[in-house]
C-alpha cells in the first residue's frame, strides 16, 4: 500500500477550537530545530516566559507552556496541587467543569460540585457562599465554557479566595488572547490557557502561570528524578509525599524552566517557535485592540444570525465573546447542516455535547479566524444550506445586516 503526499483541503475554520493558524506562526513552525540546551533556544524559552506574562497580565515569576494539549495544562496544575483528601470546589456550568471534577477525582481529591443549568453562569455570591460552606483548599473554575458559550465572572471569586486563603485555579483555555484575563488584578493563583484557540497556534502546548502561593505548595512536595538528583536534592525530599505524576510535576518543570535547566523532557522545539511567534502577534496587535476586534466580529455575526431569523442560545452579559451558540431550528438536522457547510463551502462550525448535542451550533470567532471575510462567508454558507434543507429563514438578510454593521 502506497500512501501519497498530503493534500490539505482549504477550510474556513469557525469552530471554538482549533482555529486557523496565523501565517507568521506557520512560518515559525518550519524553522530548523535547535537542541533544547542550545543558548539560542534557552533564550527563546526566556522570551516565551516574558511574552506569556504580558498576555496573562501578571508579574508572576512562573509563566511557561506545558507540552501537551490544553488538558495537559489543567492536569499539570491540579496534579501538582492536590494531595489525597484535599477538598476541591468546582462550579459546573458546562462540559468542561465536569472535566475539572474528573481530573481532581483521579488525583484523589474530595470533590465538591455546584451546578447550574447549561446556558447560565453563577452569581459570584453563590460561589463565595459555597466556598465558605465547604472550606476547600482549592477552587477550580472554567472562565469561558465553550460547550455553552458562557463566561463566568471571576473577579469577586478570585478576591474572596485570596481573603479566605483558598487557591483559585482557572481554566482560561477559551479566553486567553481573546477577552480579558487579568490574573493579578482578579487574584487568580493559577491560570491555564490553550494555544489552539485565540492564540492561533496549533494544539500541542498549554501556557500556564502561577504565583508564589502555588509555588510554595508545590515545593512542599518537591522531588528530583533519580539519576539526576544531587545529594542535597535527595536529602530535601526525604519523607515527603511526591506529586503523583512525573510528567505533570510542576516542581520538576520549574527546575527545567529556571536557570538550573535540569532536564525533564525533550522540549517541543517547533511548537515553542510557534508559541513565541503567536504571542508576539498578540502583543503587537495590543490586548485591548485584540479584545475589541473579537467583540466587533462577534457582534457582526450576531446581527447576521438574528437577521436570518435564527435564535441565540446565549446572549447578554453571560455570553462568551469568542463563541456564539445558535439554536437549531425545529425539524432541521443539525449534523446534516454542518456536513453540507463543510462539503459544499469548506466552512466548519461545531455541534455541542451532552444535553445540547444536536440542539445548538457553536460558531467560534477566535484569533486569526476572527476576520470579516470569515464571518461573512460563514453567514452565507449557513443561510444557503438552511434554505436547501427547507428551513424557514429570511433569505438575503444575514449578509446585509452584517455589512450594515461593518459599514456603520
Amino acid at each position: 500500500m502506497t500512501i501519497g503526499e498530503m493534500n490539505i483541503p482549504k477550510r474556513t475554520i469557525m469552530t471554538p477550537g482549533p482555529v486557523e493558524v496565523h501565517p507568521r506562526v506557520l512560518r515559525a513552525l518550519s524553522s530548523p530545530v535547535l537542541g533544547q540546551f542550545d543558548p539560542a533556544f534557552t533564550d527563546m524559552m526566556n522570551d516565551v516566559m516574558a511574552l506569556l506574562r504580558q498576555i496573562f497580565r501578571t508579574t508572576n515569576k512562573w509563566a511557561f507552556p506545558i507540552d501537551g494539549t490544553s488538558r495537559a495544562g489543567l492536569e499539570a496544575v491540579l496534579a501538582s496541587l492536590i494531595k489525597p483528601g484535599d477538598r476541591v470546589l468546582i462550579p459546573i456550568f458546562g462540559r468542561f467543569g465536569y472535566l475539572l471534577a474528573e481530573i481532581c477525582e483521579r488525583y484523589q481529591a474530595d470533590v465538591y460540585t455546584m451546578e447550574c443549568p447549561w446556558g447560565d453562569v453563577f452569581e459570584p455570591k453563590e460561589v463565595i457562599s459555597e466556598i465558605k460552606r465547604t472550606k476547600p483548599e482549592i477552587v477550580a473554575v472554567v472562565h469561558g465554557e465553550t460547550s455553552t458559550g458562557c463566561i463566568q465572572p471571576l473577579e469577586e471569586i478570585g478576591r474572596a479566595c485570596r481573603e479566605l486563603d483558598v487557591l483559585c485555579v482557572v481554566d482560561a483555555v477559551a479566553t486567553i488572547g481573546g477577552t480579558d484575563v487579568n490574573t493579578d488584578e482578579w487574584c487568580l493563583d493559577a491560570v491555564v490557557g490553550g494555544t489552539q484557540k485565540c492564540l492561533s497556534v496549533p494544539s500541542g502546548m498549554a501556557p500556564i502561570t502561577f504565583n508564589s502561593r502555588v509555588e510554595k505548595r508545590i515545593n512542599e512536595r518537591k522531588k528530583v528524578e533519580r539519576g539526576i538528583a544531587t545529594r542535597e536534592d535527595i536529602e530535601l525530599e526525604t519523607g515527603r509525599l511526591p506529586i503523583s505524576s512525573n510528567y505533570f510535576d510542576l516542581g520538576m518543570l520549574m527546575d527545567y524552566w529556571s536557570p538550573r535547566r535540569l532536564n525533564h523532557h525533550t522540549e517541543a522545539t517547533s511548537m515553542l517557535y510557534g508559541l513565541r511567534e503567536g504571542a508576539r502577534v498578540v502583543l503587537e496587535e495590543g490586548l485591548r485592540e485584540r479584545f475589541s476586534r473579537h467583540r466587533l466580529h462577534e457582534t457582526a455575526l450576531i446581527k447576521g444570525i438574528k437577521a436570518m431569523g435564527l435564535e441565540l442560545f446565549t446572549e447578554g452579559r453571560k455570553k462568551l465573546p469568542t463563541v456564539t451558540c445558535v439554536k437549531v431550528p425545529d425539524r432541521v438536522d443539525a449534523d446534516l447542516v454542518r456536513k453540507m457547510m463543510l462539503d459544499d463551502f469548506g466552512v466548519e462550525i461545531a455541534s455541542s455535547f451532552g444535553p445540547l448535542a444536536g440542539k445548538i451550533w457553536r460558531i467560534g470567532t477566535m484569533g486569526y479566524s476572527c476576520r470579516k471575510e470569515n464571518v461573512l462567508f460563514t453567514l452565507a454558507a449557513l443561510e444557503a444550506v438552511l434554505i436547501r434543507t427547507g428551513a424557514s429563514v429570511s433569505p438575503g438578510n444575514a449578509l446585509q445586516a452584517a455589512l450594515d454593521f461593518y459599514h456603520e
